[in-house]
């Protein structure tokens, strides 16, 4: 059966070392004049539009889709310079050989399902040099709503299989709880990973198909296979 593997970025392939944070509060700094709108707020499983929604809720009476335009654009020049210099960035245990033994597996589609938008998606990526192995994506800048972004994600990769989403079977691979609820509004099985922070009892509780401890555990590969 065709296979669409939707994996999300932080928290389960690489951490960017507080990067994406810190390229966030910094914009908004710029642009609100405020030290930091998001204290006490965690990014974990929001989508970037999500978050730069919220940060405007502070400062305008109305948002404007055009404003949190403005704020992402504002973002993503950061987050360039916060990757560069970001010491603690790192790709996740055991990534870099999972994506290189699904690489070229026949009727599979590696794909990313991600809140970030895509500038942000490939640039984070880009850092550990494994943006090479996502042909194609659902991202935040395809819809607010984590189920939508998913659909879009799956629908391209069916697309790349010469299927329909229909005929496919897909994996959402992720490490919040809001990665597992996103999958199963889309009716998929979540293969959760605890490199986010998040107990695996947690993930399991919350409906997470299976649950590893990181992406180099025994039988992770066999996991995202299993069904085809």
């Amino acid at each position: 059966m065709r296979t669409v593997l939707l994996f999300d970025i932080d928290g389960t392939l690489i951490s960017t070392g507080g990067a994406g944070r810190r390229a966030m509060v910094g914009a908004f700094a710029e642009l609100t004049g405020k030290a930091d709108v998001f204290e006490g707020t965690s990014f974990a499983g929001m989508t970037d539009r999500a978050i730069a929604r919220h940060g405007l809720r502070d400062v305008a009476a109305e948002i404007m889709e055009a404003e949190i335009d403005r704020a992402l654009e504002a973002y993503l020049s950061r987050l360039e310079i916060e990757l560069a210099r970001a010491d603690a960035y790192r790709v996740l245990p055991g990534v870099a050989r999972l994506l290189e033994s699904l690489a070229g597996v026949p009727d599979v589609a590696i794909g990313l399902g991600t809140g970030n938008v895509k500038r942000g998606a490939y640039a984070k990526l880009a850092r550990g040099g494994i943006d090479g192995a996502f042909s194609f994506g659902g991202f935040g800048c395809d819809a607010e709503s984590r189920v939508e972004l998913l659909r879009a994600g799956a629908r391209r990769g069916a697309e790349l299989l010469g299927g329909t989403l229909e005929s496919c079977h897909v994996v959402v691979i992720g490490d919040t709880p809001k990665d597992v609820a996103a999958a199963k509004g889309m009716g998929a099985p979540c293969v959760a990973v605890g490199t986010g922070g998040f107990a695996l009892e947690e993930l399991t509780a919350c409906g997470a198909h299976r649950t590893f401890a990181t992406l180099d555990d025994d039988g992770v590969r066999a996991a995202l296979l299993s069904e085809r």
